[in-house]
């Protein structure tokens, strides 16, 4: 498409992290006009369309494409002027998390980040799913998410880096335990006793392997910070919890672990672009260094 524009590509940026061609010249201090015309010079030079104008206005693939490849010449900029000696901005990265992660050990991993601010972190909470969709469009720049024993490296895709095991355990209060578990836990038991779940492919896995049971069982379907807060700890249910962020409650008493031996262990990775810049080699490295020491390995 020719010599790209890079005051236009700062504006398509603008409309897809504002999601509004308004939002985008509030944000930047221009008319609406200035960004629709700017916009559609882009479109036209390249002959696609980049933006589909919607509530919210959202990019194409190709426009996707455009607005990583201005965030990371943003980013080898800031890297540049560094090396200059130059007054740094700091640059925006973005990430997406799996929740029990966000809950556990990730939170660690910033205070060398942050502490004094090298960039700023946009961080989202993602399944599996949607965190290698985001990476893998470029939407952000790295993700941590459930390894994928079917999924294999692509040349020209992130580049992907083991991380550790989460480990699950099936957890609950007393209060509760002894009213729906008095005989421990069973088959027959969790037939008749509400769970609550975040996966469930995950508690499948689990009442499969530790009760060898198959099939239907009551359930509630919440994010997990509900089932943990509202309904494990408020003896509405029993549910599978990241151990690092149970251990504490077990340890003293406020939670018991139903299974005692059994567990669920989801092996985690890093998804990142190869880019080469003080940032994001310094926001890989923490991140790898501090899930290789909270979680299992």
């Amino acid at each position: 498409m020719g010599t790209l524009d890079y005051r236009a590509l700062a504006v398509l940026d603008a409309v897809a992290s504002q999601g509004s061609f308004e939002k985008a010249a509030l944000a930047l201090g221009i008319s609406q006009s200035a960004v629709s015309q700017r916009i559609k010079a882009l479109e036209d030079a390249s002959g696609r369309l980049l933006i589909v104008r919607g509530q919210p206005a959202v990019p194409t693939g190709l426009g996707q494409r455009l607005v990583s490849h201005h965030r990371n010449v943003k980013l080898m900029e800031a890297a540049l002027d560094i090396d200059l000696g130059n007054k740094v901005s700091m640059p925006e990265i973005a990430l997406a998390v799996d929740a029990a992660s966000l809950a556990t050990w990730f939170p660690m991993s910033l205070l060398p980040l942050l502490s004094p601010p090298r960039c700023q972190l946009k961080v989202q909470q993602a399944s599996q799913q949607m965190a290698l969709h985001l990476v893998h469009e470029g939407s952000v720049f790295g993700c941590v998410a459930a390894a994928d024993g079917h999924a294999e490296p692509h040349a020209n895709g992130p580049e992907i880096t083991p991380l550790g095991t989460m480990r699950y355990v099936c957890v609950a209060t007393p209060l509760f335990a002894g009213h729906w578990f008095g005989e421990g836990l069973s088959a027959e038991a969790v037939r008749l006793t509400p769970a609550v779940v975040s996966d469930p492919d995950l508690m499948a896995q689990f009442l499969r392997e530790a009760l060898d049971l198959n099939g239907s069982y009551p359930h509630h379907i919440m994010p997990p910070s509900a089932a943990s807060r509202e309904c494990i700890d408020g003896s509405l249910a029993y549910g599978l919890m990241p151990l690092a962020q149970v251990s504490a409650a077990l340890g003293d008493g406020r939670l018991v672990d139903l299974a005692p031996g059994h567990h669920v262990d989801v092996a985690l990775n890093w998804h990142a672009w190869n880019l080469d810049t003080p940032f994001t080699r310094a926001l890989t490295e923490q991140i790898v260094a501090t899930a290789r020491r909270y979680l299992q390995r």
